[in-house]
């Protein structure tokens, strides 16, 4: 029998039992050779390509075209090219929200990349969960991976004004609650918001992980923030097919690439780019993959010595084809050299340094500003403790109101996302500018699973009278294309019998930035006597994964991955 005298190699790989070694060599390329590939072609080494199209994701509706870019570059290269779908996660089209299933993705990622014969994968990817569940299940599988992102989708135009999902479709749907807009234009601003492939067009959770994914040295240089229509995306995904085959044989898997030194790089760059509060869960979750840990109190420590640089929305006014144009993640990594590990290495071989200084000089400062005249001194995001939130909660400062950092508030409570949604708007609703809007069982092991319902809206008759912005405490998520002074991810949840469980109307709550702490003003014998009343307690599931989601999930903290994924589940 002809073929690669390598059993490590491309269809020798990890066989099928049969009983029968050379049985199972010959049985698999006769049903490869049924797909009409030459003999040259089933000799040569596998590169795996895992992507996550579906016709429930309108950001990766441009794919296949990127597909058969990244096929050219494997084939240029000398290795045969082979895609297979994993599941996909379109944000806005699951229930009760995608989160929940980026563990599920992270598995089928994991084990069919392990499971069949590649030397190398590329991860294809870019919706806000499916980056950090290709980056989990690479990490567990352990084999040579380089990630690819769809990329953003570029701007539209209503009535000369720039639109980009998802900020926009908030800040239109806040005037429409006010009563700014009408039922015409809502429904004009509806068709223009979204009018490309690509991921949301501002510094959204999606843009986020592809620069972290970039700052960490999974993908190749610049090529994070190349608006998804561009022949440039086509270029990279070409350069990206070409990359996969050189990792073939090599010991560069994440493992190598994603260390604690990258992660710091990662959170440097999160900071600095006014990410999204959701890349905290998911970069905590990849860490857990490897081993490692992301530490809230190690981030404040980043976050107050690394400035806030990219002038995106939301707490912006550009978006990211403008980042591209001014420079990408290069340019903003440039800025911040002197705070990078600039010796770690990227999965293109050359250094963090090496890059930054082979990077094309040129920036935009409109998008990216200079470390000596910065957006503002210190990073956008935030992690709180006190005994409201123990294990610790987030808050986006970059997108929030300064005169509201350092306040105390009266609790308005909502016990569920059902409550909120029956109250809010309620013109007897007893609530004030000076409250603090506190929403439970919201978290990871509510029925919600920890929906981006932290945006919490202003009460109608608070934004009719034109209230902007107002403290509101959650142990949900929010979008990351979301802006104002949000507490979430609380830490435990209110369904795991967390302290934001045993907030009741009334109760006084402090915030403090500065301190970084958040405290429910209530005696601690007070707090015990709650705590010995209230139901909280593992919620019903039914079967399946439901089940497995309850039994396993992890706090925030912990990046909501499940216990038995993580690399030292004993820990």
């Amino acid at each position: 029998m002809t073929g690669q005298d390598d059993d490590s190699k491309g269809f020798r790989r990890g066989l099928t039992n049969y009983g029968d070694r050379k049985f199972s060599i010959y049985l698999r390329r006769s049903f490869a050779s049924s797909m009409g590939y030459s003999r040259q072609m089933l000799d040569r080494p596998i590169v795996g390509i895992a992507h996550s199209a579906s016709g429930f994701n309108n950001c990766h509706r441009h794919f296949p075209e990127m597909i058969e870019a990244v096929k050219r570059g494997v084939l240029a290269a000398g290795a045969l090219p082979l895609e297979f779908p994993t599941i996909s996660l379109g944000e806005v089209f699951l229930s009760p929200t995608s989160l929940k299933f980026r563990n599920l993705m992270s598995m089928d990622v994991e084990e069919m990349t392990r499971a069949q014969p590649m030397d190398s994968v590329i991860l294809l990817g870019g919706c806000d969960k499916t980056v950090p569940a290709q980056l989990m299940g690479a990490a567990s599988a352990d084999i040579p991976a380089i990630q690819l992102v769809a990329g953003p989708m570029s701007t539209s135009r209503h009535r000369g004004e720039r639109l980009g999902a998802c900020t926009d479709c908030r800040r239109f749907w806040q005037r429409y609650r006010a009563g700014d807009v009408g039922d015409t234009e809502i429904d004009n601003v509806e068709k223009r918001l979204a009018s490309t492939s690509g991921t949301c067009a501002v510094m959204g959770t999606a843009s986020t992980m592809a620069a972290l994914a970039e700052a960490i040295g999974m993908m190749p240089a610049g090529s994070a923030a190349i608006p998804a229509v561009d022949a440039d995306r086509l270029r990279i995904a070409e350069e990206t097919g070409r990359v996969a085959v050189s990792l073939i044989g090599t010991n560069k898997t994440p493992k190598k690439i994603i260390t604690n030194k990258a992660l710091e790089n990662g959170l440097r760059i999160l900071m600095a780019i006014g990410g999204s509060t959701n890349a905290i869960i998911h970069l905590a979750a990849i860490a857990g993959r490897l081993g490692l840990k992301v530490d809230l109190k190690r981030m404040n420590e980043v976050s107050d010595t690394t400035p806030v640089l990219v002038d995106l929305k939301p707490t912006g006014s550009a978006y990211m084809e403008d980042l591209h144009a001014a420079g990408g993640i290069p340019a903003v990594m440039r800025e911040l050299k002197h705070l990078l590990h600039l010796d770690c290495e990227t999965i293109t071989g050359e250094t963090i340094g090496d890059r930054i200084g082979s990077a094309d000089g040129w920036v935009d400062r409109s998008v990216v500003k200079s470390v000596d005249s910065p957006i503002r001194e210190n990073g956008g995001l935030v992690a709180l403790f006190g005994n409201l939130a123990p294990r610790g909660a987030i808050i986006k400062r970059s997108a929030a109101d300064p005169s509201l950092f350092e306040k105390t508030g009266r609790a308005v409570v909502f016990t569920s996302l059902q409550d909120l949604a029956a109250r809010i708007d309620d013109p007897d609703l007893d609530v004030t500018a000076d409250d603090f809007l506190v929403l439970q069982n919201a978290g990871p092991l509510s029925e919600a699973a920890m929906p981006e319902a932290g945006y919490i809206p202003i009460p109608t008759k608070l934004a009719r009278a034109g209230v902007k912005d107002m403290v509101r405490i959650s142990d949900a998520r929010m979008s990351g294309t979301a802006y104002g002074t949000i507490v979430l991810h609380v830490a435990p949840d209110a369904a795991s019998g967390g302290a934001i469980g045993l907030v009741r109307n009334g109760d006084q709550i402090a915030l403090s930035v500065k301190n970084h702490s958040i405290s429910l003003l209530v005696s601690d014998e007070e707090l015990e006597r709650r705590r010995a009343e209230h139901n909280a307690g593992m919620r019903p599931a039914s079967r399946g994964y439901d089940l497995l989601y309850r039994d396993h999930v992890l706090q925030a903290d912990e990046g909501c991955d499940f216990d038995f994924l993580k690399a030292n589940p004993s820990e």
